[in-house]
């Protein structure tokens, strides 16, 4: 069985950017853990209550087989996160898929990880030229083994393309 690990904000991520992608891949028989910063129930920007398995800093990347950062407002706080970036770099050098949809690109634009390569997401900011990326602004990018999307219209197809493409 495939593991993956779905890192959200604790307050304000985005909810079809978690929920969608979660049956998505439990329907394919991939086993998905949620990651926050802290333990208890996190809360989506339009309410959706969720169970946090376990934080970030006892994320094991050696355990999964792909890593993906969950957008939304939240997903801001986690930009200059240095545990998000270890994460990011870990997950990279390892060969994994690494994933982010909507705002959370910006984290892994922020790490470093996204030099040199194609990426989208939610708008184009600025945020993936500063860091050396080059925005394509289509709805999902798959660069290697990173693959970023655009926002909420976008998680199933994101989800979809990290199965069949990377998976």
């Amino acid at each position: 069985m495939k593991n993956v690990v779905l890192i959200i904000a604790f307050n304000s991520f985005r909810d079809e950017e978690y929920a969608d992608p979660k049956i998505v891949f439990e329907q394919a028989g991939v086993k998905v853990t949620t990651a926050s910063t802290q333990l208890g129930t996190a809360t989506g920007k339009l309410g959706l209550k969720t169970k946090v398995d376990i934080t970030i800093d006892q994320l094991n990347i050696s355990e999964y087989d792909a890593v993906l950062f969950v957008g939304g407002s939240g997903s801001y706080d986690l930009y200059e996160n240095k545990t998000c970036h270890k994460i990011a770099k870990d997950t990279a050098a390892q060969g994994k898929v690494l994933g982010a949809i909507c705002a959370a690109p910006g984290i892994l634009a922020h790490a470093g990880v996204l030099k040199g390569k194609k990426a989208t997401m939610f708008d184009d900011t600025g945020v993936l030229a500063k860091f050396g990326a080059t925005y394509t602004g289509n709805s999902v990018e798959v660069d290697g083994k990173i693959v970023t999307a655009t926002g909420p219209d976008t998680a199933k197809d994101w989800a979809e393309a990290i199965l069949n493409e990377q998976l």
